[in-house]
């Protein structure tokens, strides 16, 4: 049975974006191109998103929904690595329709350091979650150091992705299993590091804390 159930405004400002980020460099589309795309009311944008920034972001989020609705747990019991696969495989999937448009934002972004930042901040929000669909975790100052790792790693495989136009994907699947190998080299480095340092990291913790520490 089809949905029928209308957009709703927030989510077709999303469609509009992506729509004319396929069609034009991201650093001309303003607001007003957004909203008049997706007939939508100044007033009624404003109540949905407070800048382009934040729609972009809400993009994002729409795909973190879609992986994360079709988690499931049929890889329980499998190697980290192919947990992780499957669930970034599956977000390639979920932005596949939005291909032209995202190459041009990294395109933008490239050309943006501030604005690279900003978008950095939502990737490793959203590799967290996939890192969590994957039963893996990124907590603490090694978990950051992971996060950003795998948010650099990701990049990579988008540039084969964008540029990767067979149905069987067969580059981005390398790409992807190439870096998360990589990936895991790095992971077991951090950890060692980590634990290693657990006793200098104990000093200093109870040199701040003074004599309370001993108290």
């Amino acid at each position: 049975m089809p949905d029928d159930k209308p957009a709703s405004i927030r989510d077709r400002l999303i469609d509009a974006l992506m729509a004319l980020a396929a069609e034009r460099p991201f650093e001309d589309i303003a607001i007003t191109d957004i909203a008049r795309r997706a007939e939508v009311s100044l007033a009624d944008f404003r109540d949905a998103f407070p800048s382009k920034g934040a729609v972009l972001a809400g993009f994002n989020r729409r795909i973190d929904r879609a992986v994360l609705d079709g988690a499931s747990d049929s890889l329980d019991g499998e190697p980290a690595k192919e947990r992780l696969f499957d669930v970034l495989m599956r977000r390639l999937d979920a932005m596949a329709p939005y291909k032209d448009a995202i190459a041009g934002v990294m395109k933008w972004a490239r050309r943006e350091p501030i604005e690279a930042a900003a978008l950095n901040r939502e990737t490793l929000n959203s590799l967290r979650f996939m890192l969590e669909a994957a039963d893996l975790h990124a907590e603490g100052a090694a978990g950051a150091v992971k996060l950003q790792g795998l948010a650099l790693a990701w990049g990579r495989v988008l540039d084969t992705w964008i540029d990767d136009r067979e149905e069987e994907q067969s580059a981005t699947m390398a790409a992807l299993d190439k870096e998360l190998t990589r990936g895991a080299n790095l992971v077991a480095r951090v950890d060692d590091l980590h634990r290693l340092s657990a006793p200098l990291r104990n000093i200093f913790r109870a040199a701040l804390e003074g004599p309370r520490a001993f108290g």
